[in-house]
């Protein structure tokens, strides 16, 4: 309904009260309706689902038409990131937030600072979509409140034609409220506490949920060490669970993402069930090592032995009770957990890697769609690599193989700054800028994001402006590195009063209060001195 429209039928009503309503102004009220689009987070999952499915349709027709997001530990920061996209770019289409695990752990535990390990309280995840979609909901009425404001003042100058502008812009309005790509680890507990989680996290707004095949217990953030996977009947149940919960709560195109941790993980806390040669179960405990065995002899107290390939094995199990996998059949089990999957329920992929590399990428993807034609990735652009010294040294290494020579450069030693201005250097540098575009196209990414960017960027800055302010610099270093900058960049936060709602609740009050309306907003503000 346009804005026009609505303050038509909101006098309609009024009028139907008989007075009762005769301080309420249609106006007032089209407005503050306007302001608040989505009224529940099951409107956002609803609305955003539609958004992603789209997204990937249009990325089945063009492979450069894929989607970014850059991870988030707070609603204000996921609100910048959104008013900056709309300020640069005029639009949010293709552009979403992640939320990821890891920060949470690390930044929203009521134990403090955590490891990614599924420590932190789980009902914390489902927190911070809530208070992400606040605050994107907060930025829309914020902006449509600077519109209506342009509006009012249009209307007191008698501008016809400014008002049309400016109610179009209103009828047109682009929300910041886009997809949220939501990490549940590996669902804290069995199927059951999964489609717990997931029901809250939907309920709260979440269109698209990740899941990884790690066991609960002994999860691991995805670059590092000691990771163990479970069996694909274990990690099919709880992508079940998840389409329950979207299916339960109306939400028929929710987006399911199955992450798969096996190209770095050697260990499975399971034995897979298997009742014939070549099932799911019995394809599982295929990768598991052992020594084969020829009488009962060679079975010691505690040993587990397995039929694999028509073959009696003791597989080999650690001190933890943990078993092993053959070395050097990750990228095999990486194949075969993403094609069952995709055939069991998820929409989309996600492959943790040790390094950016379009090749190793598209080699398992090219694999993976030999079955399922339409396969396609979220790809963790992880500060956990070295991103320079990565992509120097695949330069490199493709530069030795073509027989070029490479003697001035120290293979082991190329992240040193004395390379940043060389020719190896450079090329790195445009390999990384073409990754996303590269590996949207080669290897199958429909998703580029970034888990932790904003923990970094805040650490950085805070040392900048430490350094400065505590130093010789005093409060220059606050003035010139942070006020000035966004005054001149045109950055809304520096009238933080008007970004946190400042003026929206000055409106309210005069809606409410009329003339007796206490207001923050007059000549004495010094917000005023922004201009």
């Amino acid at each position: 309904m346009s804005y026009k429209d609505d303050i038509k039928a909101l006098a309609q009503l009024r009028e139907a009260q008989q007075g009762k309503w005769a301080s309420i102004s249609p106006e007032n009220a089209a407005r503050m309706r306007a302001q608040n689009r989505f009224k529940t987070g099951l409107d956002i999952a609803k609305y955003t689902a539609k958004i992603m499915r789209e997204d990937m349709a249009a990325y089945d027709a063009d492979s450069s038409q894929y989607t970014q997001s850059l991870g988030c530990w707070h609603g204000f920061i996921g609100q910048q990131k959104l008013i900056s996209i709309k300020k640069h770019f005029g639009t949010t289409k293709r552009r979403y937030l992640y939320l990821s695990g890891w920060m949470v752990a690390a930044l929203r535990s009521e134990f403090g600072p955590l490891p990614d390990q599924s420590m932190h309280e789980k009902t914390s995840v489902s927190s911070l979509i809530e208070e992400l979609y606040t605050f994107l909901r907060q930025a829309d009425a914020w902006e449509l409140n600077h519109l209506f404001r342009d509006l009012e003042e249009a209307q007191k100058a008698g501008d016809k034609a400014k008002a049309e502008e400016l109610i179009a812009k209103i009828d047109n309005h682009e929300t910041h409220v886009v997809p949220i790509i939501a990490d549940i680890d590996a669902g804290f507990g069995n199927a059951e506490a999964t489609y717990l989680l997931a029901k809250q996290m939907i309920e709260a707004g979440a269109c698209c949920i990740q899941l990884e095949n790690q066991v609960s217990d002994e999860k691991q953030c995805g670059h590092q060490d000691g990771k163990v996977t479970v069996p694909h009947e274990d990690f099919l149940a709880k992508i079940n669970a998840v389409r329950y919960a979207f299916l339960e709560l109306g939400v028929d195109d929710g987006v399911i993402v199955a992450r798969t941790d096996s190209l770095g993980a050697g260990l499975t806390q399971k034995i897979a069930v298997t009742k014939e040669p070549g099932d799911l179960g019995d394809q599982y405990n295929s990768f598991l090592d052992g020594d084969e065995i020829t009488s009962a002899s060679d079975i010691d107290n505690g040993d587990v032995v397995i039929k694999q390939n028509g073959k009696l094995v003791k597989v080999k199990r650690l001190a933890s009770g943990l078993y092993q996998f053959k070395p050097g059949t990750g990228e095999d089990r990486v194949v075969l957990d993403c094609i069952t999957s995709l055939q069991n329920g998820a929409d989309l992929l996600w492959i943790e890697t040790e390094k950016p590399h379009v090749g190793q990428i598209a080699n398992m993807v090219n694999r993976i769609r030999q079955v399922v034609p339409d396969a396609k990735l979220v790809y963790n652009n992880s500060p956990s690599f070295n991103w320079t010294l990565n992509f120097r040294q695949q330069v490199f290494d493709a530069w030795e193989k073509e027989g070029k020579d490479v003697s001035a450069y120290d293979r082991a030693n190329l992240m040193s700054a004395e390379y940043d201005d060389t020719e190896l250097g450079k090329l790195a540098d445009e390999w990384t800028r073409n990754f996303q575009r590269d590996a949207a196209r080669e290897a199958g990414i429909f998703h580029h994001l970034i888990t932790l960017p904003t923990y970094h960027t805040a650490a950085l800055s805070t040392d900048n402006l430490a350094k400065g302010y505590f130093g010789a610099e005093g409060m220059l270093a606050y003035v010139a590195g942070v006020q000035r900058r966004e005054i001149r960049e045109g950055i809304a936060t520096v009238k933080h009063q008007d970004m946190a709602g400042s003026n929206i609740g000055d409106d309210h009050k005069e809606f409410f209060h009329g003339e007796a309306a206490l207001k923050a907003g007059g000549k004495d503000n010094t917000m005023n001195q922004f201009g």
